[in-house]
């Protein structure tokens, strides 16, 4: 980017268009330049296809229309669950066309995780994959659902309500009439992860994707609609049921009218790597495992790649795959944060120094700060607050769906409080200090998990680690560590010794694991981020009265 960080935090305005809305986009993008590459779809069983911006545009107006003879229409809440899949964008926009509400579920979801998300919202109508069919089925008698529109499915479906997505849209016009939409006109429910506990229904309105072109577009991934896309091509990794999938392939990509690539297969760190080079993808969005995964293969400096920006997202990158990952590409990831509720509060804005640990600087215009966690007062250099947006800010949601002591409990002072802590150094930078109900106090002293998790990892032997209190007779609290070996390591006492001496030599003596225990895997939620109370309910359990 050509502006500074600090011309872009003085000049930023906020305007947004009364009439925004995604269909609204798509039709002036199929006006503007209907032609021009919008997805480059692979799939891992070898099958290709590409959607221009004008195909996208017409596909979606023709879903809309079926829609319409269906009942679907203003304020009817529509679920998908969907594999990454070309359709994915007419199908999103088509409903949106129809001033339908969106309601997003991750393929690795669970039918009890379904059912809950239809009832809660009272969603009539899902848009499944046929290989997702029976994780909708069971909802079916429980829940509000009537319609069920199946993509790709084999045979037209013979049960009452179902029906086949293609045979659906054969035939229909690629114009359609439906309600006026605008930036403040609900566009989605996306539910939450579900770290701390139950998933909560997050409202957005079709601003939100606004927000994300004037800020995730320029201030994370570099590029805004006069950007020359002629040789561009973005790789989101996501999944379609994340707000992640909003954030980047519809928010950044779609609303800008950058080509993108999206690829439905199995996560395997050489496959994408071949891919990364084969199809010349020049900005890659990726999750802090996948860069962790990139980094520990040994032929890195084999692939020759097109790549000019790497992000991360989901959780904080750490240092080690950071360093790796310049050596091998000379290409920096830059890390981002922010929620399901909100845009990218945090970035690496492109041309800023990034800072080993750091999510980088608060977005230009979103007015991230760092609070004190019992009143509302910013909290001085260096010390640990929690991340927190002022209310009135667009670049966070209304609200959460039908959930009024939600509301009450979230919006009740001046500030949205993000529940995530992290401190601020003298030049800006926020480093992420964990989840406010993940800080480990023992003896007094406040330790943050990921400067534990981030240390342990750049010990050969750990690709995965954790960090948790555990409880402790005199101390209170211990830092318990939960490791994941790298390929080729065993766990033994002496391992653990090793372990706990490095980390005395990267950290203050205090932060140390003083409990190590080696797994297999660390529980995670369906969208990748660690469990860490599942963990503290482990300790608790064991050590707890």
């Amino acid at each position: 980017m050509s502006t500074t960080y600090e011309e872009a935090v003085e000049t930023f305005q906020w305007n947004v268009p009364e009439d925004f809305s995604l269909p609204g986009v798509l039709a002036d993008h199929a006006a503007e330049f209907g032609d021009r590459l919008a997805v480059r779809f692979r799939h891992e069983d070898g099958w290709e296809t590409e959607r221009t911006f004008r195909d996208v545009h017409e596909d979606a107006q023709r879903f809309a229309n079926a829609l319409a003879d269906l009942g679907v229409g203003d304020g009817d809440r529509v679920m998908h669950l969907l594999p990454r899949h070309p359709e994915v964008f007419a199908i999103q926009a088509g409903a949106l066309a129809r001033g339908a509400l969106l309601v997003p579920c991750s393929a690795m979801l669970q039918a009890k995780d379904v059912a809950f998300r239809a009832d809660d919202c009272e969603a009539t109508a899902v848009v499944v994959h046929d290989s997702l069919t029976e994780m909708v089925e069971p909802a079916l008698e429980e829940t509000p659902l009537e319609t069920v529109v199946v993509l790709d499915a084999d045979d037209e479906p013979d049960r009452e309500g179902w029906q086949a997505y293609e045979s659906l849209v054969e035939g229909r016009p690629a114009d359609h009439d439906g309600p006026e939409l605008g930036a403040d006109d609900p566009m989605s429910i996306n539910y939450t992860s579900g770290t701390t506990g139950r998933p909560k229904p997050v409202l957005h309105r079709h601003r939100w994707l606004h927000c994300f072109e004037r800020v995730n577009g320029p201030y994370w991934w570099g590029v805004d609609r006069d950007t020359d896309f002629a040789d561009e091509l973005l790789w989101a990794t996501t999944g379609t049921g994340w707000a992640k999938w909003f954030w980047s392939p519809v928010g950044v990509a779609l609303v800008t009218g950058a080509p993108q690539f999206v690829y439905e297969g199995e996560f395997d760190a050489g496959t994408y790597l071949d891919i990364l080079e084969s199809e010349g993808v020049t900005r890659l969005c990726a999750v802090p495992t996948q860069y962790r995964m990139f980094t520990q293969r040994d032929d890195l400096d084999d692939y020759d790649l097109a790549l000019e920006e790497a992000l991360s997202a989901g959780e904080p990158l750490n240092r080690e795959p950071i360093a790796d990952f310049e050596e091998a590409f000379g290409v920096t990831p830059r890390d981002g944060y922010g929620q399901t509720e909100t845009v990218a509060l945090v970035t690496n804005y492109p041309g800023i120094d990034v800072k080993p640990g750091s999510m980088g600087k608060p977005a230009p215009g979103v007015g991230t700060t760092i609070i004190d966690t019992q009143d509302e007062e910013e909290v001085e250099v260096g010390e640990t607050g929690e991340i927190a947006v002022p209310v009135d800010s667009p670049a966070i949601f209304d609200g959460y769906f039908e959930s009024p002591e939600l509301d009450e409990r979230t919006f009740y002072g001046d500030y949205y409080r993000t529940g995530d802590l992290a401190r601020r150094d003298e030049d800006g930078y926020f480093f992420f200090e964990g989840r406010a109900d993940d800080i480990i106090i023992s003896s007094g002293y406040r330790i943050g998990p990921f400067e534990v998790e981030d240390a342990l990892v750049g010990h050969d032997a750990v690709a995965e680690a954790a960090a948790v209190a555990s409880p402790h007779d005199e101390r209170g609290n211990v830092v318990k560590a939960y490791v994941v070996l790298a390929d080729g390591y065993e766990g033994s006492d002496d391992l653990v010794d090793e372990l706990q001496e490095y980390m005395k030599s990267e950290t203050a003596p205090y932060k140390y694991p003083r409990r190590i225990e080696f797994v297999d895997e660390l529980p995670t939620t369906s969208s990748g981020k660690i469990r860490r109370i599942e963990l503290r309910e482990r300790e608790q359990s064991k050590f707890g009265e």
